[in-house]
């Protein structure tokens, strides 16, 4: 017995849910989990995530694929795709000097919060390579050189493909990926960075946060696009500080925050739980 997880995109309108509920108990399909939102039941765009495990299913994985098609997702127009519990995705880590977030998602890793085919670790930097390699996972040191980093980023993608990747995540990788890397895994590139964007950018933003005064700090998780750090947003939290707090303790807070951020967003990527709308996410927790 397996479990699958469908998910669907399509015009609003009466009947989706019974015809898709409905298609599944005829092929012995056991419904377990359902979530669906639409931005408005007149005219506005349904959205489902329905997970079923498969005990006494009449057909094999491409016969139910064909017949879904055919039989419910051209009638309501869905974009729809199906993926399998058992299938775990392949994951690399790309990360530089930072290592707090690396660190979370490998401990998550280890213990089977988790649930990936980790391939491997990239960085700009060999800092971290006793640590990785102590969890079994390969590590890659590729360089980011002054005036080569397409170079580097050939590299990068060569061994991304020569494993098959699906999912690169940034766990405070402090690079800036060019569009045509980018453009490589849409909606499969996941970062991580503080909240404070675009009020204090550039070097030191906690310490140009506490000469503010601000009173919350907190993390973003977000698909990567073209335009920096200003893709279809996953998961957000905050902590409170006030005038007590140093710059060291708000980086401590910040860093606790970016750790189980990502791996919050990481998570619900791997299990199919993110639908991606415009620039919009509908995420079913």
């Amino acid at each position: 017995m397996e479990e699958a997880r469908l998910l669907i995109t399509c015009p609003d309108r009466p009947g989706i849910v019974a015809a898709v509920s409905g298609f599944l108990y005829a092929h012995g399909a056991n419904i377990t989990d359902l979530q669906q939102y639409s931005t408005d039941p007149e005219g506005g765009t349904f959205f489902m995530r329905l997970a079923f495990t498969t005990p006494h299913l009449d057909l094999s994985r491409p016969a139910l694929e064909r017949a879904f098609q055919d039989v419910v997702a051209s009638r309501f127009q869905m974009e729809w795709r199906l993926a399998y519990a058992s299938e775990r995705k392949r994951v690399a880590i790309l990360v530089s000097k930072p290592a707090h977030a690396l660190l979370e998602l490998l401990w998550r890793y280890r213990v089977g919060e988790l649930s990936m085919d980790l391939r491997m670790v990239i960085s700009n930097h060999p800092h971290h390579q006793e640590e990785v390699e102590r969890f079994g996972i390969p590590y890659h040191h590729v360089p980011v050189e002054k005036g080569r980093k397409e170079d580097a980023e050939e590299r990068i993608l060569a061994l991304l493909e020569e494993e098959r990747v699906e999912l690169v995540v940034l766990a405070r990788y402090m690079q800036i990926l060019s569009p045509g890397f980018v453009a490589r895994y849409p909606m499969r590139i996941i970062n991580i960075h503080h909240s404070f964007l675009p009020a204090f950018a550039g070097a030191d933003p906690y310490r140009q946060a506490h000469e503010r005064g601000v009173k919350i700090i907190g993390a973003t998780a977000h698909y990567v696009t073209e335009e920096l750090d200003a893709g279809p947003i996953i998961e957000q939290d905050v902590v409170r500080v006030s005038h007590r707090h140093s710059v060291a303790e708000m980086r401590r807070l910040g860093r606790e925050l970016e750790r189980t951020v990502l791996a919050r967003a990481v998570r619900w990527h791997l299990e199919d739980r993110i639908l991606v709308h415009g620039n919009k996410t509908v995420v079913f927790v």
